[in-house]
């Protein structure tokens, strides 16, 4: 450990709310060229469907009344992916997104509900289109930002992809050409970036790939730059490995906890899962029992110090992967106890756009759909219950901070403890497809309430308490003296 580990305060209580720009809504004050797709069209490669920021300030009130905290935009920068990882212009918030004033709109408007917002930073590659790299297409060796990338051969192969890229490219793709940052300045170039938006007004940067920038002095200079600029900045990466290398407190705040991910998706969608690949390193899931899921989530929390631990980014599924109940065989209920799991662990709970009215999609672009505003297509009965399990985690400090002890796992059976000052909470599931009874552990005094959840009956006799519980239900329990 170099130093004192300091994570942001205010990720600690947060929900984020991962939104992809093009897909969520759109704005009528937003001028858009004509040839784009179908809102509700099947998403396509490259096609665009018209989304802006403005659309995503529009329906802060959808958001907060949700109990959203935090908001996580894929790239918004100037490029032409509809995803814009292929970034032209990184001081250029993209045209059809509404520029740079949409984004203030939006920054002010969610900071006066309390909402922050974590832009996406793509800094390990750029793209084709940006300006120091067509520099080099155009004048070949005689660029004066050759250095900027590490180019190979001359001619500069960045379009026939019957040949291999001549030049440094992210998992070889032509349209990603890799920056040198070992070049001075393009290290000062991507450091300008990351503290202009953090002084626009930005709360935090979601790094992509950063663990192709092999270079720990980079990432170090990169926080204290952000740090600086703001203290209370929230660094992110996108790791979906263990990642002690970058979460010693002087690169990192916190990474996408994938290594989560996969446990929530193997227990409680064990009886359904899908044969898809979730993404990223992972082989396919393999279903898990409770003693499994037990033993990987307390692997999980013990991977780095307790302040990296409570501002994990937790997550269901994201852009990358295709979307959770798809990769559970389309079981709801699957869907709900996992993120009822998710609201009541440590680290701050993700939920991409659409999983809370029950948007489905398989690989991507299929996980990457147009966002419906016609409720008469919304799950409502889900999107209740997952509001009723966000209120539960903003009502109650001890599922955001407290401490984590395994109670019961048996067969389908779990149950855990937070406990904070003095409050302590049950949290119970029983994953089985009939009804069991949970006979839970407890030493210390208090009466059992029913915070969250339905069950039949709940008892306590001397150290045990005694939950019968509906098949596939979960239950928050709060002990009363």
């Amino acid at each position: 450990m170099t130093q004192s580990i300091k994570t942001p305060e205010w990720v600690k209580d947060a929900i984020f709310y991962q939104i992809f720009p093009d897909r969520f809504a759109n704005s009528e004050r937003v001028t858009k060229p004509s040839n784009l797709e179908a809102w509700d069209a099947s998403p396509t490669p490259h096609g665009f469907k018209g989304g802006d920021l403005l659309g995503v300030a529009e329906h802060l009130d959808y958001l907060h009344d949700l109990g959203i905290s935090a908001i996580y935009l894929n790239p918004v920068f100037q490029s032409a992916s509809n995803h814009r990882y292929h970034t032209h212009d990184y001081y250029k918030v993209d045209p059809l997104l509404g520029g740079n004033d949409a984004l203030r709109e939006l920054l002010d408007a969610a900071h006066a509900r309390g909402i922050r917002v974590v832009l996406d930073g793509v800094f390990n590659h750029a793209s084709r289109g940006f300006f120091q790299f067509n520099h080099i297409i155009e004048c070949g060796k005689q660029s004066p930002y050759l250095d900027w990338f590490t180019v190979k051969s001359f001619p500069l192969n960045a379009y026939d992809e019957k040949q291999k890229p001549n030049y440094g490219a992210w998992v070889g793709l032509h349209a990603l050409p890799e920056f040198n940052t070992t070049n001075p300045q393009v290290r000062e170039f991507i450091f300008d970036v990351a503290v202009r938006w953090i002084e626009f007004g930005i709360d935090g940067w979601r790094l992509d790939v950063p663990h192709e920038i092999d270079d720990d002095s980079f990432w170090q200079e990169f926080r204290r730059r952000v740090k600086n600029a703001n203290p209370e900045a929230y660094i992110v990466g996108e790791i979906w490995t263990p990642a002690q290398r970058w979460l010693e407190g002087d690169q990192f705040d916190a990474v996408m906890n994938y290594v989560l991910t996969q446990p929530l998706m193997s227990f409680f969608g064990a009886r359904t899962l899908a044969p898809l690949w979730h993404g990223g390193t992972y082989p396919p899931a393999k279903p898990m029992n409770a003693p499994e899921f037990a033993q990987a989530v307390e692997s999980a929390l013990s991977l780095y110090d307790w302040e990296i631990t409570s501002a994990q980014m937790n997550l269901l599924g994201s852009h990358d992967t295709p979307r959770f109940v798809n990769m559970v065989g389309g079981d709801r209920s699957a869907l709900r106890l996992a993120m009822l799991c998710m609201m009541t662990l440590p680290g701050a709970p993700t939920i991409y756009y659409g999983d809370e009215i029950g948007l489905s999609g398989g690989y991507e672009p299929e996980s990457r759909g147009g966002m419906p505003w016609d409720r008469s297509q919304w799950d409502v009965e889900l999107l209740g219950y997952i509001r009723g399990a966000i209120q539960l985690r903003n009502a109650h400090a001890a599922l955001r901070r407290g401490t984590y002890r395994t109670l019961l796992a048996e067969g389908e059976q779990l149950a855990y403890a937070r406990e904070l000052d003095g409050e302590r909470l049950i949290v119970a599931f029983n994953a089985a497809a009939d009804p069991q009874t949970l006979h839970v552990p407890l030493a210390g005094g208090g009466s059992p309430r029913v915070l969250f959840g339905e069950v039949q009956e709940i008892t306590r006799q001397d150290a045990v308490v005694s939950i019968n519980a509906l098949s596939r239900s979960g239950v928050v329990i709060a002990l009363q003296n």
